[in-house]
């Protein structure tokens, strides 16, 4: 397997996101206004760049139908995955080299697409379809994915197994943090601590939900557990 590196834009994307003073971030990329830290993103489909949008653009783009084959709105859903099938044997056939990757389904390739965060941005990994197929039979939630805009999280870092269906953005986020955090051979302490709070901060937003998308009476799949385990 040979891993690409992900497009330039969704790079520079991935580094204004750990920069939230940049002036980049203040402004409306479609109309120029200005906009507050916390704000909605556009994937502009043709080029595959997600766009800083104000709220009077946003809710132009706000329908499925709108933009035109051209924009798609990034959703705000955050579903944390509670008994997720993903064992160790189906992780290694996936041939992904690191425990923190995302995938989402493009429109452009015309197939589920593979990306794990690096301290060179965004790398795409070769994934196998048939062990996606395999994934996707076990966990149904797959299937309601939104075609480029939304992603499967996966962390299986330092013996986490954990899963969310998020806005593809926020793994862009996660992307920016290691790329600009990482130091050394095995980034350091501070990334760490930072991919910590991260996944934390996740998962105290994300809504609980089961592999087939019912909703838990949980907020996160840890809550579930330790209920069962009470």
């Amino acid at each position: 397997m040979t891993p690409t590196r992900a497009s330039s834009r969704l790079q520079r994307l991935a580094r204004r996101s750990s920069q939230a003073t940049a002036e980049a971030q203040e402004r409306c990329e479609l109309c120029g206004e200005r906009i507050p830290a916390s704000h909605r993103h556009l994937l502009d489909l043709r080029s595959g760049e997600l766009m800083c949008a104000c709220q009077a653009c946003r809710l132009l783009f706000d329908r499925s139908a709108a933009g035109g084959g051209h924009y798609r709105l990034v959703p705000e859903r955050r579903l944390a995955i509670a008994g997720f099938e993903l064992d160790d044997l189906t992780w290694e056939e996936l041939r992904i080299p690191v425990e923190i990757a995302f995938f989402f389904r493009s429109s452009r390739a015309e197939r589920v697409v593979a990306f794990y965060p690096s301290p060179m941005g965004a790398t795409e990994s070769l994934l196998p379809l048939d062990a996606w197929r395999e994934l996707e039979a076990t966990n149904p939630l797959l299937g309601e994915m939104e075609p480029d805009v939304e992603a499967l999280l996966v962390n299986r870092a330092r013996g986490a197994r954990d899963q969310w269906l998020v806005p593809v953005d926020e793994c862009y986020a996660l992307v920016g943090l290691i790329r600009t955090r990482w130091r050394g051979l095995t980034g350091g302490r501070e990334v760490w601590e930072e991919i910590g709070r991260f996944f934390e901060e996740l998962d105290r937003r994300a809504l609980a939900v089961s592999n087939d998308g019912t909703q838990m009476q949980t907020t996160s799949p840890a809550a579930a557990a330790a209920g069962e385990e009470g």
